[in-house]
């Protein structure tokens, strides 16, 4: 049991950041046949799902301009599997271990 300031974080601790903002300004997909919506929408609950299980390194803010170093991925991949591995490219480059550049 430890003492707790308003908000819920123990005296002496660091409190853990309570919000992470990605802004992806464009999101190009050539090959694929996958919905953009869908792709989307499983890209943002797996990084999400990524982000509170795993977190990231509190050194940010990061910036990113280009995401490379991708695995190959087989064009008909459906949208929520490429939600997912696009969301799994984005949080290795946050946590360091990705190809980003910028």
């Amino acid at each position: 049991m430890g003492v707790t300031q308003s908000g819920g974080t123990a005296v002496g601790a660091t409190p853990a950041p309570r919000e992470i903002r990605v802004d992806i300004g464009e999101l190009v997909l050539d090959g694929f046949r996958a919905d953009p919506d869908r792709v989307a929408t499983a890209f943002e609950h797996e990084l999400t799902r990524l982000v509170r299980e795993r977190g990231v390194p509190a050194d940010g803010p990061w910036t990113a301009d280009v995401l490379s170093g991708l695995p190959p991925l087989p064009a008909g991949l459906s949208a929520r599997r490429l939600g997912q591995e696009l969301a799994r490219a984005v949080h290795e480059g946050l946590c360091g271990r990705g190809e980003v550049t910028s």
